[in-house]
């Protein structure tokens, strides 16, 4: 698993995610950084370390489960697999878009 494989898959979400003005930051750990700017048009998606309103620091593969809907994100951040730093309500509102 790498970046290269996970970002279509975060791509192919963001189209479903009309309305989205904000900024996302998953730390990857060793595996890099997938930055979403949802403030541009269409959203911006780097793979480089930015600010953002709200940070997942997860695995590589635990991310690829969210997206792939075999990891709910709620369980992921209780078993302590999915940290979050920043704006809580966001990170709420991304939950139903990560797994959906």
């Amino acid at each position: 698993m790498t970046i290269d494989t996970i970002i279509p898959k975060i791509e192919k979400k963001m189209t479903y995610a009309s309305g989205f003005h904000h900024t996302v930051l998953f730390d990857l750990g060793e595996d890099g950084f997938i930055h979403i700017d949802g403030t541009q048009s269409p959203p911006e998606l780097t793979t480089q370390e930015k600010d953002a309103e709200v940070t997942f620091a997860t695995s590589i593969d635990t991310l690829d489960a969210i997206l792939d809907g075999t990891q709910d994100p709620s369980l992921a951040f209780l078993m302590r697999r999915l940290k979050v730093r920043g704006d809580m309500k966001l990170a709420m509102k991304l939950n139903a878009f990560l797994e959906s």
